[in-house]
């Protein structure tokens, strides 16, 4: 793969991401309960009712597997994301309120070190209800 070109444009920030879903009610239920996102509705340009989940200043919109918008990604299937959420509360705490609330957690149930987009991370590994890695 050659580098070397110039970019046509430098992208700044992520705005959002689609995760195809099997249940947006379920996916909805558990992103406010164990990530603390806020569930909005809002309309497509052709009128059809969306769901989104906003955290910070991103949001990720959630399409039915059954029913996916258009445009969508080639592949879309639901439970084929990985994803890595940046949170202020204190890891070890967290790992005891998820093992309390019997979530699984990957990883021999542990905290692990591991490098993000800002450096070394102290991250715990869980699944949400369409088996996405949420780290």
């Amino acid at each position: 793969m050659d580098m070397s070109n110039e970019s046509l444009c430098t992208a700044t920030s992520l705005d959002h991401i689609v995760l195809t879903v099997a249940n947006i009610e379920a996916t909805v239920a558990w992103y406010v309960k164990f990530l603390g996102m806020k569930h909005e509705t809002f309309k497509s340009g052709s009128g059809d009712e969306r769901h989104s989940l906003k955290f910070g200043s991103q949001k990720i919109n959630l399409h039915p597997s059954a029913a996916p918008f258009e445009p969508k990604a080639a592949h879309a299937v639901a439970g084929s994301a990985d994803l890595c959420f940046l949170t202020e509360k204190n890891v070890d705490e967290l790992l005891t309120k998820l093992h309390d609330a019997r979530v699984h957690i990957e990883e021999d149930g542990k905290v692990v070190q591991r490098t993000g987009a800002q450096g070394g991370l102290r991250s715990i590994y869980i699944r949400d209800p369409d088996e996405n890695l949420i780290e």
